[in-house]
């Protein structure tokens, strides 16, 4: 198991050595001067251009600043906002844990939803459950999660004159305030999240179903809830845990849209106000946090599946 560990963890290295290489070059290849939008509208000198470029490590080879702001990640500094001029790990830090606990309470809650009606749909093929649930799953897939969330503001507005608070508050500082605030954008977004896991947890099982060894333990008389238990559910597992990882990264930096209808000062709007403003280092610095998440999403999900089938850390 060790080895397996070692051997999946070296792999991540350069994954994110190719991730960091890619992003720095393609956003230097791009057209246009972060510089000149920074003082558009303004009357600067050049002196004061050139003297700012030279700050900001612009003047340099592009090898030069390649390897200097490499070697700052790697000690933890993603370098400086061409916008704010304050420290990229700052201003994504400020904005992460928002972001962070929306992806884990709309994971918590797909993982809820998902297996035990994936479950019960395939257990019940074709069936009124069946209809029901399969329903609910395409509708979720249907419908938009920032639309999803303008619903739930405007019945929380209307029925109880009420909207979740506008200010971030951090959970261990106040619970209740931080609960009220994003439990909302949690459910509007883990429903699609859900429905996804649903559908892929009721294909898996389906499949799973017909194999050689759950006819063998039917015929050998185990109860059916056993079968489903122990048998047929941990193998379906497997390609219901990919789903949930890809999904639960791709929530870390994709809510733009969700964010913005919630008020939420999240990864997604930095990203955003990043690219418009054409702020390289924050860009780099989002894209490299993005990659890191996959990538170390993949780890986790990797060790899960050697824990779910012991025959593949043996391979």
């Amino acid at each position: 198991m060790l080895r397996f560990v070692y051997h999946r963890a070296l792999l991540m290295i350069p994954t994110l050595l190719g991730v960091a290489i890619l992003v720095f070059a393609m956003l230097r290849m791009m057209p246009g001067d972060p510089l000149t939008m920074m003082f558009e509208g303004a009357n600067v000198a050049k002196e004061v251009v050139e003297a700012e470029r030279a700050r900001l490590g612009l003047d340099q080879p592009i090898y030069v600043q390649f390897v200097k702001w490499l070697w700052g990640v790697l000690h933890g500094d993603l370098g400086l906002s061409m916008w704010t001029g304050k420290s990229v790990a700052y201003e994504i830090g400020i904005r992460l844990e928002l972001s962070l606990q929306v992806a884990v309470m709309a994971t918590i809650l797909a993982i809820l939803l998902a297996l035990p009606l994936g479950t019960l749909s395939a257990i019940y093929k074709d069936t009124w459950v069946d209809h029901t649930i399969r329903v609910f799953s395409i509708a979720g897939l249907a419908v938009p999660s920032f639309w999803l969330g303008m619903i739930i503001i405007l019945s929380l507005l209307t029925v109880f004159s009420w909207i979740p608070p506008l200010t971030f508050t951090p959970f261990f500082e106040d619970p209740k305030a931080n609960l009220l605030q994003l439990i909302w954008p949690a459910m509007a977004v883990g429903y699609r999240y859900s429905a996804v896991s649903t559908r892929m947890m009721r294909s898996s099982i389906l499949e799973v179903l017909q194999e050689d060894y759950i006819r063998t333990a039917r015929a050998k008389g185990v109860f059916e809830r056993l079968v489903i238990s122990r048998h047929a559910l941990r193998n379906a597992l497997l390609p219901v845990v990919t789903v949930i990882g890809l999904e639960f990264a791709f929530l870390i930096g994709g809510l733009v849209v969700t964010e913005q209808v919630f008020n939420l000062n999240g990864i997604g709007r930095l990203f955003v106000q990043a690219v418009a403003r054409d702020d390289y280092t924050m860009v780099q610095g989002l894209v490299l946090l993005v990659a890191v998440v996959f990538v170390m999403v993949n780890f986790f999900v990797d060790m899960l599946y050697a824990v779910l089938d012991p025959r593949i850390r043996y391979r």
